[in-house]
């Protein structure tokens, strides 16, 4: 891992830039949704208190109340605070996008909105970084200044790696977690090593998958003879992307890792949001915390209106969850 080159006072206003934009939207459309959904791991006793009429009768402590001869109630106060870890993978196809941002700056600027929604409900927030190795780990901790500071990083750490290991990642998040805690894992899962170390980490927190997507990853352009690179290995072919046969195979691989992905978030119990760096990601984070919140059981699978386009259909997702 190393810091950009780029100058401390760029540095900051970048910060300031994605502050300002993302504290919008919190303000306007997340705050509420995010305190409505992670409601706290469970009830932290505060006090015992005469009866009061519209009490819970299930809420009476019998011992205090036969001790002073009316009836006392105990009282629960929510616990809120929450660990929240933002996992964000650089390898070298994360870092790629052919419209207006790289999926990296889709990443940047959910993770400034979860981040601020995180401290403003006063809970703790985190940060790792990874590409075949972890490149950066910021420990989860709560307030504005610690929110800033990981946007910083985010914007100033270079990866020193390529490839994808979901093994590496997940061994770091385990020794920073020592308790349950919830697990937003942005990536394109472009890595076939993903399912062991998956199983291993939703055993322990709540993990909600961010797929990070590109159209150019999902159609291939019809430009005739082309020459690509793959950005994790560095691998050159050269295909002719007007050759039906050619189209044909690639339209394959694309819903077969798409299905094989559905059916292992699907095993593993884990909630999926597709974010594109065409749509964004405001309608599917939005749409998320809805589905979520309204689900009786299971986990949901949410993107930007119309973009889970067949696969939604053929696989009875409605965009905002299980019908």
């Amino acid at each position: 891992m190393s810091l950009t080159a780029i100058a401390p006072a760029e540095v900051l206003r970048q910060v300031r830039r994605i502050e300002v934009r993302t504290r919008r939207l919190v303000d306007s459309r997340f705050a509420g949704e995010y305190r409505s959904l992670f409601k706290g791991q469970g009830m932290e006793f505060a006090e015992v208190r005469e009866y009061q009429p519209g009490d819970e009768v299930r809420s009476i402590d019998w011992n205090v109340s036969a001790r002073m001869g009316k009836p006392f109630v105990k009282r629960y106060v929510e616990e809120r605070e929450l660990t929240v870890m933002l996992a964000i993978d650089l390898s070298g196809s994360a870092r790629f996008g052919t419209r207006a941002r790289f999926k990296h700056d889709l990443a940047v600027e959910l993770a400034g909105v979860l981040s601020l929604a995180a401290v403003r409900n006063n809970d703790r927030v985190g940060l790792m970084l990874f590409t075949d190795q972890v490149e950066h780990a910021l420990p989860a901790r709560k307030g504005r200044k610690h929110a800033l500071r990981l946007i910083r990083d985010l914007l100033t750490v270079t990866p020193a790696g390529r490839g994808t290991s979901m093994a590496a990642a997940v061994d770091r998040l385990m020794r920073l977690l020592p308790h349950r805690s919830v697990v937003f894992l942005a990536s394109d899962f472009l890595t076939e090593d993903a399912e062991k170390p998956l199983a291993r980490l939703a055993q322990r927190h709540d993990v909600i998958a961010i797929t990070l997507e590109d159209p150019a990853e999902r159609h291939l352009p019809d430009i005739g003879p082309a020459r690509l690179e793959d950005p994790e290995t560095g691998e050159i072919v050269e295909v002719d992307t007007s050759h039906p046969l050619v189209r044909a195979a690639f339209a394959k691989r694309v819903a077969d890792a798409e299905e094989a992905r559905r059916r292992l978030f699907g095993r593993l119990g884990l909630d999926e949001i597709i974010v594109h760096t065409e749509h964004g990601y405001v309608d599917a984070l939005l749409a998320f915390f809805r589905a979520r919140s309204r689900r009786p059981h299971g986990a949901v699978r949410t993107g930007p209106r119309g973009t889970l386009g067949d696969a939604a259909s053929r696989y009875g997702w409605n965009g905002e969850g299980r019908p």
